[in-house]
């Protein structure tokens, strides 16, 4: 489904992405994980054709972005980071006007607002929305176009325990039909354990292993925390997301 091959990115004497290659297949759901600054958003953003490598090679179904652009941009769905809503529009309106970029009726609309439960938020302005809820917004502009390819930056970074347990809980259900790809950044062990078939740790650029949560796991590491460490000499704090050496 996604095939990474070689790739670098530098931006002036920062060395983002270098020499990173993997595949996803169809339906696997796939944790990128690593601390801040590893060039996880940057790998993402050349997989979402948001940036061009400087060398290497990206391919989402045997396609490229230079020469299926149009086409690719049809199959995938994507939430960055942070996403920002016109604060005086309302949940409905803001996910008709995405809706229109693909050429979806409300039909579609409603299903998405029922997906991610946003059923009573529906006619609420986006700036009287909780993060939580602007997560699902997120989500639901990212699901309308049923597609084949999920990547979610970071989704839950921010929010509180129940908030997050709620997004997981879609993203499971999204899981079980076996439709969707999902290619996920993060910085909670938790949740890459929770929701991923493979996961791949990347630390300056690199990475540094990657297999399923059984093949990383060994002696001297029970968890990912303690294998994270093990390899990076750092760790995750779910408080502030921060790096401590």
């Amino acid at each position: 489904m996604i095939e990474v091959k070689n790739v670098y990115k530098s931006f002036k004497d920062v060395h983002a992405v270098r020499g990173i290659s993997f595949s996803v297949r169809q339906g696997e759901f796939v944790a990128l994980l690593g601390p801040n600054g590893a060039g996880k958003t940057t790998l993402v953003e050349m997989m979402e054709g948001l940036r061009k490598p400087d060398s290497g090679d990206i391919f989402i179904q045997g396609k490229s972005w230079k020469k299926s652009e149009k086409e690719l941009r049809q199959i995938i769905g994507l939430s960055l980071q942070e996403t920002r809503f016109p604060e005086k529009l309302k949940v409905r309106e803001v996910l008709r006007l995405f809706a229109s970029f693909f050429k979806l009726g409300t039909e579609r609309v409603d299903e998405v607002i029922a997906l991610v439960g946003l059923e009573n938020k529906r006619q609420s302005l986006t700036k009287n929305l909780s993060g939580g809820q602007r997560q699902r917004l997120a989500l639901a502009t990212a699901l309308l176009n049923r597609p084949q390819i999920l990547f979610l930056d970071e989704p839950t970074t921010g929010l509180d325990p129940h908030s997050r347990f709620d997004l997981w809980n879609i993203l499971q259900e999204l899981k079980s039909k076996g439709d969707t790809t999902l290619l996920l950044t993060t910085h909670y062990m938790e949740e890459a354990q929770s929701l991923c078939d493979h996961i791949i740790i990347i630390d300056e650029g690199v990475i540094i292993k990657g297999g399923s949560l059984n093949e990383l796991l060994d002696d001297q590491s029970h968890n990912l925390d303690e294998l994270f460490i093990r390899l990076t000499g750092k760790t995750l704090t779910d408080n502030s997301n921060q790096v401590l050496k």
